[in-house]
Order: C-alpha cells, then structure tokens, then sequence
C-alpha cells in the first residue's frame, strides 16, 4: 500500500511541479512588464495597471480560478479547456500566471525605485542609453533587492498549486485526499506533507544560495 500511496504521490508530484514552473516561466516576464507599467509616466496605462494589480491582488487565487475555468465556457457557451487533465492544468497555469505576475510586479516596481536615482544619473553622464542603464546598473541591483519578497512569494506558490484540486487537477494534495476518499486513509495526508517540506526545503536552500551570491553589493 504503500508503494501505492507514493507512486500517486509522485504522479501528483510531477503535475505540482509542471504547474510550479509553468507559472513562473510565464509570470516573471509579465510581472516585469507589468511593473514598467505602474511606473509608466503615461497616466492612462499606469492607472489601467494599478486597477488591475488591485483587482488581482485583493480577490482569492481560488476565485480567479474558478472563473477563468468555468467562467469562458457559461459566457461564451463554447468549450473553451478541453475537460482532460490537460485542459485543466492550462487553465490553473493562466490563473496562476495572472495572479503571480501582479504579485510580481509590484515587488519589482519596489526594487526599480529601491535603486537610488543618482547611479541611473551617472549613467546618463556616462552617454548610457536607458538600455544600457537598465540592464547594467539597475536591474543587478534590482535582483538583489527583490530575491528575499521573490523567494517568498515562489514558496507560497508551491503551496498554492494544491488549489488546482478545485478544479479536479490531479496534483500533489488530490493524490493524496483521493485515498481518504476510497479508502478511509488519513496517513497520506502526512506523507503529501512530507513531499511538500522537502520541495520547499529545496527551494529555502536554493534561495539561500542566490542570496549569499548577491552579497557583492554590500
């Protein structure tokens, strides 16, 4: 049994895992471009941007994933996730996608206005152009900044990923939840415990890691 009970778990796992790094894949980026448009000197785009972010970030991730699921198929009354696993998944990836990235760019914002406004000056001295000045002077110090907020940000989201169940994706928690349901088993409830602990135990010493990296700016 229990080898049963792991062999789930693993398959949970992977689907956890797939999601995880899907969601970061996509929600970096997008977190970044969403920070450029808060700090857009365009009122319009700012303001649309803010609205969104607060939207976002003050609404629960299981609600945006339940609309973004069930929402575009009573509205459009078309299928638009396929009802497999696949579909499923896709659908959690762009809820988490647009949810993490709004998350994101806020603490990007705060570590592009962490970095003083007199190195950016020099640089323009220097006859940097923005490119320039971004990628060589501000984002360094912008990753140095914003690695701690990231970190726990991307540790919330391994945990996050067990919200997928709602939406009856097979991922690590309903692997384990599915062996309460047939068999009156609580034990690999603990034992998905266990798999999380070791994911975000992982992720606690990568992150250490990149920090003690960082530490050329002190």
């Amino acid at each position: 049994m229990f080898w049963t009970v792991t062999q789930s778990l693993l398959t949970g796992l992977a689907t956890t895992f797939e999601i995880f790094i899907l969601t970061l894949i996509f929600a970096l980026p997008l977190g970044l471009v969403l920070a450029f448009g808060l700090l857009s000197k365009f009122k319009p785009l700012q303001r649309l941007v803010q609205i969104l972010v607060w939207i976002i970030r003050g609404t629960p991730l299981m609600l945006q994933l339940i609309i973004i699921f069930y929402g575009p198929g009573l509205w459009l009354h078309t299928t638009v996730w396929s009802g497999n696993e696949s579909g499923r998944i896709t659908a959690t990836v762009v809820a988490f996608v647009i949810n993490y990235a709004c998350y994101f760019s806020v603490i990007f914002r705060g570590g592009i206005e962490g970095v003083p406004a007199g190195q950016r000056e020099a640089g323009q001295v220097l006859g940097m152009t923005k490119h320039q000045i971004f990628f060589k002077i501000t984002l360094l110090q912008m990753i140095k900044r914003v690695v701690p907020p990231m970190s726990n940000e991307i540790i919330t989201l391994v945990k996050d990923t067990s919200l997928a169940r709602i939406i009856a994706a097979y991922e690590l928690t309903f692997a384990g939840a599915a062996f309460m349901k047939s068999d009156g088993l609580t034990w690999p409830l603990f034992y998905t415990g266990v798999f999380y602990l070791i994911f975000i135990g992982i992720l606690t010493l990568l992150f250490n890691y990149i920090e003690r990296k960082l530490d050329y700016f002190k």
